[in-house]
């Protein structure tokens, strides 16, 4: 019986160990959970490259982040972290950018279509003025975003169908604020890239994204340091990484734009500081030694990696606090991988987003024949870049969507330039030699875009000045992508032509005034590449305006038969860093007035730059020749003289029937007026020029060559290339000079 009892006893207590075993289970399960950590990052533009150093500490001390909230460019950094890129992978992407390029307020001048460059060479201010209601407009924005677009789009492909930012790789939210109201906005849904872009977009510099019915703008306005945000998504632990822009002291406020800044940084930091009172004493704070480096000066960005990392390295001890053992670290690593699926999806639709519809025919020319085949990312973004380097865009982007079929395909938002979308675009040339010598052109371009569903536009150019002109032409392509097309014309012109004797003494000066319609058609290849040929008709007189009023004065009347082949890879008109040009241009005139004007005109010009580093070189040649001038026959005279064109000589100092010059050209950028994307560049330079005209082409030859030399001063002014210098020609000449336009 006791026996029995002892048995008795001893199950009970076995029986009660087990059940304070599985009563402590919750506790020992509780103590074993690690903190849900969450992690803030400001907004701060270049700044906020500081973040990406951040998370290589936070990776390197095996740190797990289950939630990011960000700002501006603490939205991108941190969006692309949550898509599931490791921050070795962000620093990959983002430091070897140009930024300067990324930023552009359009395409690169390589990826325009050739239309735009043509347009580009002529008329050099960079920012065209829209046409909307009979009312002058400006764009929202000075940058576009549009090669942004593209890299984020890349970047985050493995998750471009995931519409929750609960569902990413890492949950994310990112702040924006409601233009209209004010409000602060939490995205946490929908599309990624669009949700980073408006949560950067600085009002003023970035065009507002339009999302969900609102005009959202950079979150920094409402909310820069987004802690309560973090603390709302479920975590315990925070991480907060302010990079936020210091207020100056009293003697750095010189000027009216620091000042401005400074109101808005006041504005900013205010809301910072009462998000940064939050910060519990659990919680972490990073704040990184960036001193006064500018929001907007991208070019520093390596270096400020360098500083997010050096001050999270300090706090390595709290850090270590969060760790987890590598083993666990690296299954956490794992879970996080699974969400972001590699696979290259398939396309099967392509269509327009709702308000696009206009852009349904170009949107099936563009991209239907991406539909049955995976997605290539290179190719597709080939395809934005030309279809935006048309120029009639605002907004042109893509978006990886699921039909109600389940079918997963292309949607193409594609929006009309809000500022137009009709423009003028205006153009200035002006050349001063300081001896009382001075000339200039101004020239405005009013295009009347998309006058018919292929893209078309009708065109007028008005000029005043030494040179006044009139011309009108209407682009008719017959095709979105395949670029044949018609360009029927009319211009009225007026120029100064000097009259020169075999010995290169000036006789006189005539006015050459004409009249010239015609049509041509040709066809653009890529965006680098055209050939065209057509027919005029160009009357006129030539009489003269300074020298012996007994010299005759003419009148002309002629059929003329052009053909051209032309190749722009040009990266810039004024100050070129890389690329190559070609231009060969044939004029065949058939007198109807019986003056004996037949001729058959030619011209070459070829340009190739190269840089390396700073330095940059341009070699060039042009040539002209009239194969059968006829006697007194002026306005078929090539001029040179001036900068870069002879530039010991005053313009047009010689002229003749047949011209020829080669230059070598080495500047340096020594400096930028500005900061950033908003930078303009200053260069010292100087050229070797040969060259010379000669009444006869036996006469051609390097003997009889001209050799001039010049130094320069120079600016990639808003209004052109603009130069400042001194030239000497091998005659004992010499000429000092003031130009703004292109030279040659």
């Amino acid at each position: 019986m006791a026996h029995c009892k002892a048995g008795i006893l001893h199950r009970v207590k076995a029986r009660r160990v087990v059940l304070l075993l599985l009563a402590a289970l919750p506790l020992v399960a509780a103590a074993a959970e690690r903190p849900r950590i969450g992690l803030v990052l400001s907004g701060g533009g270049a700044r906020g490259a500081a973040h990406i150093g951040v998370l290589k500490v936070l990776e390197a001390s095996h740190v797990p982040i289950d939630a990011i909230a960000g700002t501006s460019m603490g939205a991108v950094v941190g969006g692309l972290y949550a898509s599931g890129l490791s921050a070795d992978e962000i620093d990959a992407a983002l430091r070897g950018v140009n930024w300067e390029d990324l930023l552009g307020d359009r395409p690169p001048r390589a990826d325009l279509s050739f239309r735009r460059k043509e347009e580009d060479r002529n008329f050099l201010v960079r920012l065209p003025l829209g046409l909307h209601g009979g009312e002058f407009r400006l764009p929202k924005g000075l940058v576009q975003g549009q090669r942004l677009n593209d890299l984020l789009r890349r970047l985050t492909l493995p998750v471009a169908t995931v519409t929750d930012f609960d569902a990413l790789p890492t949950r994310f939210r990112a702040i924006a604020t409601d233009l209209e109201s004010g409000e602060r906005v939490v995205l946490g849904a929908g599309d990624l890239v669009t949700a980073m872009r408006a949560s950067m977009s600085v009002p003023g510099v970035f065009v507002p994204v339009e999302r969900d019915g609102r005009l959202l703008v950079d979150g920094g306005l409402a909310d820069n340091l987004p802690v309560d945000v973090a603390r709302e998504m479920g975590v315990d632990v925070l991480i907060v990484v302010d990079v936020g822009f210091p207020l100056l002291k009293r003697d750095r406020l010189t000027t009216v734009p620091i000042i401005s800044n400074q109101m808005i940084a006041i504005l900013i930091r205010r809301n910072s500081e009462q998000q940064r009172a939050t910060v519990g004493a659990g919680d972490v704070l990073v704040d990184p030694a960036l001193g006064t480096a500018s929001s907007f000066d991208f070019r520093q960005f390596a270096g400020l990696i360098g500083r997010g990392t050096a001050a999270a390295q300090a706090l390595a001890p709290r850090f270590a606090l969060l760790a987890l053992p590598e083993a666990s670290y690296a299954r956490w690593l794992a879970q996080r991988g699974r969400r972001r699926s590699d696979a290259t999806p398939d396309i099967e639709f392509v269509h327009v987003a709702p308000g696009s519809e206009r852009y349904a025919r170009p949107v099936a020319d563009f991209f239907g024949d991406f539909v049955g085949r995976p997605l290539d990312a290179d190719a597709v973004a080939a395809r934005v870049t030309e279809f935006y380097g048309l120029g009639n865009l605002e907004t042109l982007d893509y978006e990886i969507t699921r039909n109600p079929a389940g079918q997963q395909g292309l949607e193409i938002t594609a929006k009309r330039n809000s500022w137009g979308p009709n423009y003028v675009r205006f153009g200035l040339s002006l050349s001063d030699d300081f001896e009382g010598n001075s000339a200039y052109n101004a020239t405005a371009r009013f295009v009347l875009a998309e006058i018919n569903r292929l893209g078309g536009e009708w065109t007028w150019d008005l000029q005043a000045g030494e040179s006044p002109r009139v011309a009108t032409e209407v682009y008719l392509p017959f095709s979105y992508r395949h670029r044949w097309f018609a360009l029927p014309q009319a211009k009225y012109e007026a120029r100064n032509v000097a009259l020169f004797d075999d010995r290169g003494r000036r006789l006189a000066e005539y006015r050459v005034k004409g009249t010239r319609f015609g049509i041509d058609f040709g066809r653009e290849f890529g965006s680098s590449f055209e050939i065209r040929a057509g027919v005029h008709r160009e009357d006129g007189e030539s009489r003269v305006r300074l020298g012996d009023p007994a010299l005759p004065a003419d009148s002309f009347d002629v059929r003329q038969y052009y053909a051209r082949i032309a190749y722009d890879g040009l990266d810039d008109v004024g100050f070129p860093r890389r690329g190559s040009a070609f231009f060969l241009d044939w004029t065949g005139e058939h007198d109807l007035s019986g003056n004996g004007f037949d001729a058959d005109l030619m011209t070459v010009d070829w340009q190739v730059a190269r840089s390396y580093g700073r330095h940059r070189a341009v070699l060039s040649a042009s040539m002209g020749t009239n194969l059968d001038a006829g006697p007194g026959n002026v306005r078929n005279l090539y001029p040179l003289g001036g900068f870069l064109n002879l530039s010991g000589l005053a313009p047009g100092e010689i002229a003749g029937p047949h011209y020829a010059i080669a230059r070598a050209i080495y500047y340096r950028q020594i400096g930028r007026s500005g900061t950033g994307i908003l930078d303009l560049p200053t260069y010292i330079g100087f050229a070797y020029e040969v060259g010379n005209v000669w009444q006869a082409r036996r006469d051609i030859g390097f003997d009889s060559a001209r050799n001039d030399f010049s130094v320069f001063f120079g600016v990639n002014s808003w209004l052109g290339p603009l130069y400042v210098g001194a030239g000497y020609d091998d005659a004992g000449d010499m000429a000092y000079f003031l130009s703004l336009g292109r030279s040659f």
